[in-house]
């Protein structure tokens, strides 16, 4: 996971609790450019930052989680956004995957191992790219 440590990470939260307890997360895994937010609007107007990953809250007031994806997906497709959210309804996580989310993630006693593994996922995700642009290049010299 160190290739991703250095990523500029959003937590769209509108529970303060939750979005400590998520930076506290990401702040002992290794993370040190982690920005909090306790809405969709304000993460959208800080979006031009250009995150590389968001969490984010799905049932938020005003904007929720899933519009906010869709903007954020308009704004700039490889952001890996990751929903965060107590609905247990499958249809609300397909909706989110199905609009660009990268991992739906259930809030429970184990929303934190998920987020790791997410974060895991997203690392590999990474590196397997990266590799995959440094083939196609190295197929080819330019002269």
């Amino acid at each position: 996971m160190k290739n991703i440590l250095q990523s500029k990470v959003f937590i769209v939260e509108d529970d303060l609790f939750n979005s400590n307890v998520y930076l506290k997360h990401l702040e002992t895994l290794g993370f040190q450019n982690v920005h909090c937010f306790s809405n969709g609007f304000d993460c959208l107007n800080n979006i031009t930052e250009q995150p590389e990953i968001i969490l984010l809250d799905y049932h938020m007031d005003d904007l929720n989680g899933f519009e906010t994806l869709k903007k954020i997906k308009r704004f700039d497709p490889n952001i890996l956004t990751v929903i965060i959210s107590g609905q247990t309804d499958m249809s609300v996580a397909i909706d989110s995957l199905k609009f660009g989310a990268f991992d739906y993630i259930i809030k429970g006693k184990y929303d934190l191992k998920e987020i790791s593994l997410t974060l895991e996922r997203i690392s590999s995700f990474k590196a397997a790219s990266q590799k995959k642009i440094t083939s196609f290049f190295s197929k080819y010299k330019w002269s």
